[in-house]
């Protein structure tokens, strides 16, 4: 039976929880078919693969990304501070399946991961501190194996099965994190000594303006090439970025704090609420009350 202690957030209604797994397990299986979710918004040091079939329409919110998912999800997540819970939305599904693997982040050990054949694992598991969404591709290519994994009788051929299968999804293409960086509090990946200076600065000054200008100055490139070459490192334009960093540190404090949306709108850089609320809900699909209301509303604790 899972276990829950409260956080210091507690009016807000995020718990730690405690997976039933003991010293001497490697990792933790269950497999569950229900028609509803209402499991509540946590979340815990140990990392959590988490798969539903006929899960259509299901609301995932991990951090700060919330999406409504299709008929099949698979989500690797390994932050220990990202919360995160999955639930009812619009899904109608008689019978939705779920099976959840949690397991240690000392299941492998550093020396193990710093190994060349265990390059493209650690490689996933710092990504996954955002939350990693497998494409459907994957999912369907992995079906049998995850499948296969909380039928298997044999704990070590289970284990074996789950080593396979975070190799292959390691190696597979098209996933996606979830969770902005500044939200997550974690890096996105390893970059090159350009783009780490830029994103440094970015993080420190996200409440003033910054220009094009002072990044290429930094990066000790024109203004032109910088823009070329950030796009290229990150997949957004700068001011494009520079907005997700604001919103990722939004979203933390209309968690984290009680300020007024007013008061967080310019303790993160916009110049104006109406900005604020029009960006914060293109880019989330729902407005800052809305979100804050969403992490603070009640939840069955079971």
């Amino acid at each position: 039976m899972e276990k829950f202690v409260f956080s210091h957030r507690m009016e807000q209604h995020i718990i730690n929880e405690i997976p039933p797994l003991s010293e001497k397990d490697c990792f933790f299986v269950t497999e569950r078919f229900k028609t509803e979710f209402t499991f509540p918004l946590h979340r815990h040091r140990e990392y959590e693969l988490n798969f539903i079939q006929h899960g259509a329409g299901v609301v995932r919110v991990i951090g700060d990304s919330i999406e409504t998912i299709g008929d099949y999800e698979l989500v690797l997540v390994s932050g220990e501070n990202l919360e995160h819970v999955w639930e009812q939305g619009s899904c109608k599904s008689p019978m939705i399946r779920e099976i959840t693997i949690q397991f240690s982040p000392e299941l492998l050990s550093n020396n193990l991961l710093e190994k060349n054949q265990f390059d493209s694992i650690r490689k996933m598991f710092t990504l996954a501190q955002h939350g990693l969404a497998f494409s459907l591709d994957t999912i369907i290519r992995e079906y049998s194996l995850i499948d296969s994994i909380p039928r298997e009788t044999d704990p070590f051929i289970q284990f074996l099965k789950l080593l396979k299968l975070l190799h292959e999804l390691s190696v597979s293409e098209g996933a996606r994190q979830l969770a902005t960086s500044s939200f997550a509090k974690a890096e996105r990946n390893t970059e090159s000594r350009r783009v780490l200076k830029v994103k440094e600065f970015i993080n420190a000054n996200y409440r003033d303006e910054i220009t094009l200008s002072e990044m290429a100055a930094i990066a000790d490139m024109s203004p032109a090439s910088f823009s070329r070459f950030f796009k290229l490192r990150t997949g957004k334009n700068l001011s494009n970025y520079i907005i997700d960093i604001r919103l990722g540190h939004a979203s933390r404090l209309l968690v984290d704090s009680t300020d007024t949306i007013a008061e967080i709108c310019y303790e993160c850089g916009f110049n104006n609420i109406s900005n604020f609320n029009r960006i914060f809900k293109k880019k989330k699909s729902m407005t800052p009350k809305e979100f804050r209301q969403l992490y603070k509303k009640s939840k069955v604790v079971i």
